[in-house]
Order: C-alpha cells, then structure tokens, then sequence
C-alpha cells in the first residue's frame, strides 16, 4: 500500500511539473518575435522537491516538416542514456537552444518520470517559411534597394517581428527619399505545393515626395534666424538653390540642432540651447519644421592662459589662437584654432597640428572655461607636449600588381623621420596621383604608437584599381572620318620584358606608362604614335623621364576623288616628330612643384601639296621645352575634390633669323627659304581649382583659365605651324601643322579659329570655364558624375587683334564616365550664345559634344 501511493504522489508531481512547465514555455513565446532570449521566467520553480537525478530512457521530437530530426537533437545536446537533474536546468536550456535557432513559433515539452528514468517528447511549430517576397507599388530600382536593405531571401522564417520590422525598414527607406506619407501592407498566401510555406506580397503606396517647406525660429532676440537655418548641414528648405537636398533626413536633424546650437556659441552666446522643436504639415508635398532657442547672455573673452608649453612660448601660441581682451566668446573658433573641435579649415594652422607635425603624437590639449563678473569667460589651456615619435616601420598592403618598391619610394612618411599628419596627407597625394589606387578607399592609416620607445609604425590600406586603357574611337577632321585606336598601359616594368612567366598579360609593377596610338581614314590620312614615361629615372629621386615619336601622313586623294579621281593622289604631306623630357620635383617653394625641361624635333615634307604656303620641300622644327607647374589636386585622375593646378611651360626655338644671314625683307624670297628652319616662342598657361561646397565633398565647383599665345622672333618669319585650333570638343580627328586643338563647348569644331581652312590658324587664345560637378555613381574603380558648365573664350590671328573681353560665350551639361579600360568618356551639350567666325549674325547655338580623356 505504501508503494503504492509513493507512485500515485510520483505521477500527480509529475503530472503537476508537465502542465505547468508547459504553459510557461507556452506564455513566454506566445508572439514569436523571434526577439527573446529567455525561455522561462526568471526565479521559476519547476516542480516543488529536491532535484534528483534521473536516466533518460527516451527522447523524441514530433511537429517536424522541414526541420531533420537528427539537427534538434544534436542542438538539445542530450541523448538516450544521459544522466540529468529533475527539476533542474537541463531540460530548459534545451528548449532555449531551441528557441534560438528562430525556426519555431511554438516548443512544448513534456516529461514522463518512472522510477530512476523519464522519458522527454519535444513538440515543436514551426513558423511558416517564406518561399517568395513579391512587391506591389514599387518600380524595379526600389525593388533592388529594399530587396538590400531588408535582406530577403526565399527560405527565411516567417513571424511578426520580421513582418513588422520590415514594415519599419520600408517606411524609412520611402522616408529618406522624402515620401513620408507611405503606407504599407502585406499579405500572405499559403503555398500550393509546400506545406509549411508562404508567400508574402507587400503593397506600398509612396504617396507624394514631401519636401521641407518652411523653417521657423522662435526666441532669437539677438541673432538671425537666417543664419541659424543656414549652419545647418543637412535640413534645408526648398529654395531656388536647386542643388539643396529638401526632405527632412530624421537621422541627419539631431546633428543640425546641435550645429545651431554652435553658431550661437560662435556668437558669443555661450548658454544657446535648443529648448525644443517640432514638424507639422503645410500641405501634402510640404511640412514645416519650428524649432525654439534660447540665446542667454552675451559673453566676452577675459584672460587667456597657456600651461605646460615649453617648446613654443606663449606668444607663438598666442599668434594662433588670435583671442585679445574684450574679444567676442567663441567656442567654435577658438576650438578650430587650437585643433580640440575638428573644425580646422584646409590650411588654417591650429596648435594641435603644429606640435602633432613636428613629431609629437602623445600632445594633448584642452580649454577650460571660467566665467567670471557675470559675462567674462577666462580661458586655461593646459597641454601635455610629451616627446618627439620617430616613425620605425611603415607597411601597406592591398598591392597586387604594383611592386612595394614603387609604392615606397612615393611615401612622404619614411623611417627615421619624424612623424606628421601632414606628410601622411601629402603621400596619400603621392599615391593618388600614380594613378594605381582608388583615392576614394584611402584611409587613416593605422598608427602604433611604442610609448617605451617613442617610435610609431605606420599601416597603410590600399585599394588598387586598373588604370590602362584602351581607346577605340573615331573623330570629324577636314570633311572627313577619321578612326582611331589606340591602347596605354600604365603600369609596366620594363625590367621585366624578358623575365619568365612575368607576362600577365604584360609585365607589370613598375608604374611606367607605354603607350601607341594609329589614326586613319584609308588613303587619305593616317598616323601613328609611341610613347613611353619612366617616372622615377634611375629609381633613386623622382625624375620623370618621358620619350615620344610620331609619323603621320596626308593627301590629296580626298580632293581627287571630289573631283572624279577616285584612289589616286598626287600630293602628300609628312611630319616626322619626337620629343623627350626630363622632370623632377621641387622642395622649394613647396613639395608640389614641378620643373621639366625638353627637345621637341619635327620634320614637315611637303612633296606637291598645293594647299599650304609651301608646296614642295621641308621645314624643320628644334624647339627647347620649359615648363614650371604646381599639382596639389587630390585624385586627378577620376573626381578631384579639393585642391589646385598651375602651369607655366615655354617652347623655344633658335633665333635662326638672327644669324643665318638670310634678308627676310625680301619679297621675293621663296617660302622654301624662308621657312627652311622654322622659329618661334610659344606660351602656355593654365590655372584650375577644386572647391568642395558640401561637407560630403560630393558638389564640386571648378574654376579654369587658359592662355596660349604663339610669337615670333623677326615679324617677316612668323611660323606657319604650331598655332591654335579653338571651338568644338577638341577632337578634330587629327592636328595639322602642328597646331594644338582647344574645345569650347557651344560651338562646332574648329568654328572660332580665324580663317581657318586656308593654312591660318589662331597664334592667340583664351578660354575661361566654370563647372558644377555631383557624382552619380562610384563602384570600384567606374565613376559617373554629372555636371553644368559656363564658358568663354575667343581665338584671334595676332597678338594685335586680342580682345581680352571680346569673348564667346556658351552654358550646358554634360556627364562624364570613367571606366578602367577606356578611361574617360564624356557627353555635353552646349548652348552658344554668340555668333562664330566669319557669321556675325546667328548664334551657334544648340551642340553636342563628345570627348574621351581630359580635354576641358
């Protein structure tokens, strides 16, 4: 009898334990949001008794469809035959292993203890498995962003969390784009083959873009209102600067309070706060943002103290700083120029920056305030200088191609210097301007300090890309179609020509440029051109070397089949040329100047070609090649940001008119004799300018001016070659007699060169440009960005006709696209606003133009 009841006090316990065990498990994942991480209640007591332990004679699981059987039981971590505490913690931590796999909306466990054994069935539900996400209301670029955005993917579980997360994510992704009226809903099909799985299609409405209409300052009494809007970054309201983003950025508007909240602190009013602020609809497509301040008192400048500076003297310091009695508090300034805010403008020199680029990376500093008789504030500034860090080792990594002794030498930041943030940004120039790298992967290289040994090793991360090209194009030159192919490859070591299994496709590492170039249109024309740019000579220094040869030929089949003389000619025109130069780079006045010096040598051959001053003979070219230029652009090869170019170059041939003993008065000398040796002065400058006008750097303004001006040394010897071709895109298909095309945009090719045609060409111009530049799209190594363009410019015969105002004037688009392979490609279309030479009555009007590489 005794036995007997033990086991009927045995099964109510665990009958007891089973119901309730089951219906906490059951209340703690009722919503299966997939979010918990708790199984059980906290504190819970499964069974009253002491734990004891117990065989297990059988474990199962039931519920399953798409789950194997094998993966819950290898999760649960028991097995038949295991020993395990009942009650204890065995048993739910299985059910929350469990649980954490998200692949079941429902675990119920139940335990049937007998004697020194228990059997254990799990019964699981699983969720739903979504086989297909479908969208109603979205076009097919937002099916991709949101497919992105929410990671979809056929086969994940189906609950309401997900379902009201996604809803969330959706929203947002509408919000961002300014429609901030979306709805969503969802729906969800059972599948018609797999059991458990579903189909989920959501239905968006977008609703109309909302954009901010108005934005209202309240509690200003000293400041504008304007100003305050204008400090924010990115809330802006719709304006007739079309370059703005209007749609209010929710994550981006707690940041622009605060930068209201600077400006009054710039102002001198220290306590400025933002009370509060708030949105409200003016209409369906516009809302309103009111926003309350609270300026405070007006503050002022007091005292100023330096401690802890001992390798500059106050008065350096002091000449930095720029703070005098009386002045004006502000914060924002004064942290800009003591380099504590992050504020500093491009080339403004702040405390931090001198002492960190003089070698001390361990200097701190900071300001602290006291305000004092109510409206004076006095300011202490403590710094620790610490000591001087040599920079040990440098590494970088991410070159495949590019040999490390190539990338090294560019380094401004070498061992045994003393450490600076400015030669770090010097030598991400450095690199940038190889040509090799993405400028837009760099980053702050990772700096390791040795405190012990005051030294500093520097890891550079580098993201190379493919800068050789190939060039199939075709341009209009002369009444005729010209072909061209051509291919440089930018990245070549010569050294390696004859290395075994170094050709992949072609010998690389070395950061030289090999390049050829054919032109033709059959009989009529045709060239070719080879160069060749070593930019280190000998390894040791940066001397550029640069070596070039071109031959190219004309004639007259052209006019003869005009005239019913198909496939003969009588006339031809050769130029043989070649030049080589040598540059170096500068230290003085600043590491971004360059010097180069050069010979240029041509050879014209005219055999019958009656269209030219000279029928029959050669004329002979030597010119010396001088060119000084300052290069502090960023990334010039894809989107320059920031930063200058300058150039000055003079190519000079002998007086040969001064000692050849030859009257050039005469009028009956022959052009033969008069222009054996051809002799002239050529000038060229040119100026540019990044300025970044977002905090983004993404909207660019270019600023670009040039100048050409071809002279000569006696007026009865002026070269018949060399001149300017100006208007159009700058590719004419070919150059003849060594002129130098010049594209103006808004005009045809050629359309505002003086006589052009006729053997006359322009020996002086002038263009000016301005641009607006915004990136559409930057993956790898591919740009695309978009831009709007003035321009102006003129083309006159001598130097005595040059008009500096007399220009012709033209505005348009255009896109550009750079792709590794073919490098720049460029579409524009320009409106010229003037008349175009030898019409002085209609302007040029509406033009495209197409281009390939830099030439604006």
């Amino acid at each position: 009898m005794r036995q007997f009841l033990t086991s009927i006090t045995i099964c109510i316990l665990a009958c007891i334990f089973t119901k309730v065990y089951a219906s906490n498990m059951e209340n703690a994942y009722v919503f299966a949001d997939g979010d918990s991480t708790s199984i059980l209640p906290k504190n819970y007591s499964y069974a009253e008794g002491e734990p004891k332990k117990y065989i297990i004679s059988n474990i199962s699981v039931e519920g399953l469809v798409q789950n194997q059987e094998y993966v819950i039981l290898n999760t649960i971590n028991m097995m038949k035959g295991d020993t395990i505490l009942f009650p204890g913690q065995s048993i739910p931590m299985a059910a929350r292993r469990l649980w954490d796999m998200h692949a079941f909306s429902n675990i119920r466990v139940e335990t049937n203890p007998r004697g020194d054994s228990i059997d254990i069935k799990f019964l699981m539900e699983e969720r739903k498995r979504v086989l297909s996400w479908n969208w109603i209301g979205a076009n097919k670029t937002q099916k991709k962003d949101l497919n992105q955005k929410l990671h979809l993917r056929r086969g994940s579980e189906l609950s309401d969390y997900v379902m009201n997360n996604n809803i969330r994510l959706i929203k947002e992704y509408y919000r961002d784009k300014g429609q901030r009226n979306a709805e969503v809903t969802f729906i969800v099909t059972p599948d018609s083959i797999l059991k458990n799985g579903v189909n989920v299609t959501y239905e968006v409405t977008p609703g109309k873009k909302v954009k901010i209409g108005e934005i209202v300052i309240e509690g200003n009494e000293n400041l504008s209102a304007k100003k305050m809007i204008k400090s924010m970054e990115n809330t802006k309201k719709v304006s007739i600067n079309f370059f703005n983003d209007t749609k209010f950025h929710d994550k981006d508007f707690p940041s622009d309070l605060v930068l209201i909240e600077d400006f009054m602190h710039s102002k001198g009013y220290r306590d400025g706060v933002v009370l509060e602020d708030s949105l409200y609809n003016i209409s369906k497509k516009r809302i309103g943002i009111w926003i309350k301040v609270k300026e405070g008192q007006k503050y002022y400048y007091r005292n100023v103290s330096w401690i802890g500076n001992s390798i500059y003297n106050t008065q350096v310091l002091s000449n930095i700083l720029e703070v005098q009695k009386g002045d004006t508090y502000d914060s924002e300034g004064t942290g800009a120029r003591l380099g504590t805010n992050g504020k500093t403008k491009q080339g403004q020199t702040n405390v931090r920056g001198m002492y960190v680029d003089n070698g001390y990376l361990g200097y701190q500093i900071s300001a602290e305030e006291r305000v004092v008789n109510g409206d004076s504030v006095d300011l202490d500034i403590k710094m620790y200088e610490g000591s001087q860090f040599v920079i040990n080792d440098v590494q970088f990594t991410g070159n495949y191609r590019t040999n490390d002794h190539v990338i090294r030498r560019e380094l401004e930041t070498v061992p045994g210097d003393l450490y600076s943030e400015s030669l770090l940004i010097r030598t991400y120039q450095r690199l940038a301007s190889m040509g090799q790298f993405d400028s837009k992967s760099f980053k702050t290289p990772e700096v390791i300090p040795n405190r012990q040994t005051e030294t500093v090793d520097l890891k550079y991360s580098l993201e190379e890309i493919s800068n050789d090209q190939f060039e199939l194009s075709g341009g209009w030159g002369s009444g005729s179609f010209i072909a061209s192919v051509g291919v440089n490859f930018t990245n070549v070591s010569m050294r390696d020509v004859f290395k075994k299994g170094a050709w992949k496709p072609y010998p690389s590492g070395d950061n030289q440029t090999v390049g050829i170039n054919i032109q033709t249109n059959g009989t009529y024309y045709s060239a070719i051109s080879a160069n060749f740019v070593e930019p280190w000579l000998g390894g040791d220094k940066p001397r550029q070397f640069s070596v070039s040869a071109w031959f190219s030929r004309q004639t007259d089949s052209y006019y003869n089949s005009y005239y019913g003389y198909s496939g003969t000619y009588n006339g031809w025109f050769n130029v043989w040329g070649g030049q080589a130069n040598l540059g170096r780079r500068l230290s003085w006045p600043d590491p971004y100047f360059q010097f180069s010096i050069g010979v240029n040598a041509q050879v014209y051959q005219m055999s019958n070609w009656n269209s030219f001053l000279i029928s029959d003979g050669k004329c002979h070219t030597v010119a010396l090649q001088l060119s000084l230029s300052r290069n502090s652009v960023d990334d010039l090869y894809q989107y320059p940001t920031s930063g200058s170019y300058f150039s000055i170059s003079a190519d000079l041939t002998p007086p040969f008119s001064r000692f050849d003993g030859i009257d050039y008065k005469d009028p009956y000398l022959s052009d033969q004799d008069r222009y054996r040796w051809v002799e002239y002065h050529k000038w060229k400058l040119m100026a540019q300018w990044y300025f970044p006008l977002t905090p983004d750097r993404k909207l660019i303004l270019v600023t670009r001016g040039q100048y050409g001006y071809l002279g000569h040394y006696n007026q009865y010897k002026p070269s018949p070659f060399e001149g300017f071709i100006v208007g159009g895109d700058g590719l004419s298909g070919y150059t003849m007699y060594g002129s130098e095309n010049v594209g103006l945009r808004g005009y045809a090719n050629n359309s505002l060169t003086p006589g052009y045609g006729y053997g006359v060409y322009s020996r002086i111009y002038s263009k000016y440009t301005v641009e607006m530049r915004y990136p559409i799209m930057h993956q790898g190594s591919t740009m695309v960005y978009g831009l709007v363009f003035g321009e102006a410019g003129n083309a006159f015969t001598t130097i005595r006709d040059f008009k500096p105002f007399d220009l012709k004037k033209s505005a348009g688009i255009g896109l550009r696209l750079f792709v590794p392979v073919l490098g720049q490609l460029g579409i524009d279309w320009g409106y010229g606003f003037d008349p175009v030479e030898g019409d002085n009555s209609t302007r040029s009007g509406s033009q495209f133009h197409f281009s390939m590489g830099y030439q604006f």
